[in-house]
């Protein structure tokens, strides 16, 4: 119950501090914030894969513009020059695409209802966009303004003719009904558009509510589109407000009744969402950097705060309940879905136990709700499993948290959770569990062409069960422990140790043939091996000692800059647009526009030269960066590729989740401050910072003289001020030693 008390908080913190933002006239963290960044994607190049989310931070749902057709994973492109709708959406990737999403479009002159059909006009100039707002002027005349709610949305339409008013509201066609009561001037509608694994019974049920009278209504395409008819005077203003539930209608209703004590207009909407926004944005102030750097980091700070969507409402009773999209029942608890942890768990969640940790405490024991109503834990959910992507790295998500002390979960069910992830498959979902494990078990590998993407299995599976071992040994599971210490040496066996990168067995122990590091796919995961070869997060020391040793692997990390961008789409059979972003970033083999790679900057520090890391960092951040809508160099991925940037820019990352530390690189800002629980701040503060001076000259952490590469979460959670002198040249006798490294399980094993 405790986990549901932090929503109340902060619903009554929407409530109290609109006036506050009224009387706001300094610049806040949420004016910095462009939600266009990353729109400027199509299904064959991504700067993002975004959509402009109007929504309150991990809420129900999102809504967004959308100029795709119904059925698009583009819902929104900056390219485009129709509006098609004002959509509730869920969707999380446009490769996963929505579920339960409906939409509304005002018309003027014929009443067009097909997506296909009705789009209008508009122009960018036109159009501002927020995270607590969105506004337009079409190029007809009509303007739409939309505010968030947690369980619905406000908006507000003006027409700038009485002849042709008419407002569609579109359930979609897999099956969704819409109604209208003209009487009572509101629409009841489900829509049942749903992509991925959800019972047959599930439904997004929905009320559309107006404030004037209804004219004349229809509905066409079976029942799935209503087309509404008004009459009033030119702009005077349409006030729509909508609530769904995921539960029943009954339950929408409820919501839309409730919906006054969250707004009484589209300035209260607004003001509140606003609120929210820069309270959670506010927990990280940063200072210096030009106006485009402060933009980018908080546009990056606003996605990593969209996912993972909270799937609870409230009863009559105020207490949390949910539809469970795995059993198909109604249950009174916490849930949270709509998260891709392959990408997530690098990043992101570290992020959450750092700034967020409420929602750590939350997420955990939602994870293990999935458990007990799937029989597995969630992968990649979006609401229930879905078949996307490799690895446990929802172990990864658990055991990072729990050894940072956020410990709201049971401990045994975790682990017992935890150990039958790493010993089953689901049956028909390859992607969660564990594909291949009784190969890996028996072999000490997955074996390539028997299973897919078996080398990154393996890759992938080695750190999971060191993740495991690592929760276990807290637990004081020994015996656990020292098995999976064992499996997450796996890693070795797919190291090809005469061409010094990682590459494919079969289960008879034969390499692979035709070795080719710039071959994608086959036993890869979106990648080759040049990307896959550093996914050793947990033992870099491991990796460095099968190459020949420190300088053997800084100088293969130089390498991977340094060689020709050259590539083999291998049994993609074409150009996915993951090569395509590579390609087009000219940096050689790196391909910061895909997740299995975006660690690989941090290795140096592990091997003994930190200056080099803290040169790529900034020239990755320089570089593949903007808050316009070409703003990401790939898949922006449910707020990975954000969180990568938030915390290069305040200057260490979490390489390897589950270690407690973040390994430095190069500060971005001249000073930044960190709010943390228990009203403590960490300063990090980068003296005589500038574009050239990216290297780090000297470290004094709370005054102490620090040559280590990384900083523990502890230490930042204690509060203090890390200063960094900053230069034009690098410190090539800092950080050099091994006892600056950061950790290693081949180091800790030997102490």
């Amino acid at each position: 119950m405790k986990h549901f008390l932090i929503f109340l908080l902060g619903v009554s913190l929407l409530v109290s501090c609109s006036l506050q933002v009224e009387r706001e006239t300094a610049m806040q963290p949420v004016d910095a914030v462009n939600p266009l960044m990353g729109t400027a994607s199509t299904f064959e190049f991504s700067h993002g894969n975004t959509y402009p989310a109007v929504a309150i931070p991990w809420g129900l749902h999102a809504w967004s513009p959308q100029t795709g057709e119904n059925g698009s994973g583009w819902m929104y492109t900056y390219a485009d020059t129709l509006l098609r709708g004002f959509r509730q959406t869920h969707q999380p990737s446009p490769w996963i695409n929505d579920y339960g999403t409906f939409s509304i479009m005002p018309l003027l002159g014929e009443p067009k209802t097909d997506s296909r059909e009705r789009g209008v006009p508009f122009k960018h100039s036109n159009e501002q966009a927020t995270p607590y707002c969105y506004r337009v002027k079409m190029d007809n005349g009509v303007t739409v303004a939309l505010a968030p709610a947690y369980l619905g949305a406000l908006l507000e339409i003006t027409w700038p003719d009485t002849e042709g008013q008419y407002l569609v509201v579109d359930a979609y066609d897999r099956s969704g009904t819409v109604e209208v009561d003209c009487e009572e001037g509101f629409v009841r509608g489900i829509s049942r558009y749903n992509n991925g694994g959800v019972p047959d019974n599930f439904a997004n049920y929905f009320l559309v509510k107006f404030d004037q009278p209804i004219i004349e209504a229809d509905t066409t395409q079976g029942g799935s589109i209503a087309c509404i008819r008004f009459d009033l005077p030119p702009d005077e203003k349409l006030t729509v407000r909508t609530a769904s539930s995921f539960i029943s209608p009954e339950q929408a209703a409820l919501n839309l009744e409730r919906g006054p004590e969250y707004w009484s207009d589209l300035e209260g909407a607004a003001n509140n969402a606003r609120c929210i926004w820069n309270d959670l944005l506010g927990r990280i102030r940063i200072e210096g950097g030009t106006p485009e750097q402060r933009s980018t980091f908080y546009s990056c700070l606003y996605r990593t705060l969209l996912f993972p969507r909270r799937l609870t409402e409230e009863g009559s009773l105020r207490e949390p309940l949910y539809y469970s999209p795995y059993d198909g029942q109604v249950h009174s608890y916490e849930l949270y879905t709509d998260n891709g942890f392959w990408d997530t768990f690098r990043a992101v969640h570290p992020l959450f136990t750092l700034l967020y940790p409420e929602v750590s405490e939350a997420v955990l024991p939602s994870l293990l709700r999935v458990y007990e109503e799937s029989g597995f834990l969630p992968e990649w959910a979006s609401p229930g499993h879905r078949g996307c992507m490799i690895g446990n790295n929802s172990i990864s998500i658990v055991t990072d948290a729990w050894l940072k002390g956020i410990r709201s979960v049971y401990a045994d069910g975790m682990l017992e959770a935890m150990l039958h992830q790493t010993q089953a498959r689901h049956p028909d979902i390859p992607s969660v569990g564990r594909d291949g494990y009784q190969w890996y078990d028996s072999l000490g590998y997955v074996p390539y062409p028997e299973v897919p993407e078996a080398t990154a299995k393996t890759l992938e599976y080695a750190y999971a069960d060191w993740c495991l071992a690592r929760f276990a040994e807290s637990l004081g599971r020994t015996d656990i422990a020292e098995e999976y210490y064992r499996k997450a040496q796996n890693y070795r066996n797919v190291f090809y140790p005469e061409k010094g990168f990682v590459w494919a067995k079969d289960a008879k122990g034969r390499w692979r043939k035709d070795f080719d590091a710039t071959e994608w796919g086959g036993p890869f995961t979106e990648g080759s091996s040049w990307h896959w070869t550093w996914s050793v997060l947990h033992d870099p020391e491991g990796l460095a000692r099968l190459m020949g040793g420190h300088e053997v692997m800084a100088a293969r990390l130089d390498s991977m800059f340094a060689a020709p961008n050259i590539y083999n789409y291998g049994t993609y059979g074409f150009v996915i647009h993951e090569i395509a972003e590579m390609v087009a970033l000219d940096m050689g083999q790196y391909a910061h526009g895909n997740q299995p790679v975006q660690h690989a900057i941090y290795l140096y520090d592990y091997v003994g030269q930190p200056w080099k890391a803290q040169q790529r960092v900034r020239e990755v951040m320089d570089r593949l960066y903007n808050s316009g809508p070409a703003g990401y160099c790939g898949d922006e991925d449910n707020g990975q590729t954000s969180a990568w940037y938030v915390f290069s820019a305040l200057g260490f990352y979490p390489v390897c989740p589950g270690t407690g530390q973040y390994v430095l690189g190069s500060p971005l800002f001249d000073k930044a401050t960190l709010m943390l629980p228990d009203d403590r701040t960490f300063v990090i503060r980068a003296d005589g910072n500038s574009p050239r001076n990216c290297y780090i000259r000297r470290a004094m952490l709370n005054g102490q003289e620090l040559t280590r590469n990384y900083l523990t979460h502890d230490e930042l959670l204690q509060g203090g001020e890390l200063v960094l002198q900053m230069d034009s040249v690098p410190n090539t006798t800092r950080g050099t030693q091994p006892a600056d490294f950061p950790y290693s399980y081949s180091q800790d094993a030997q102490r």
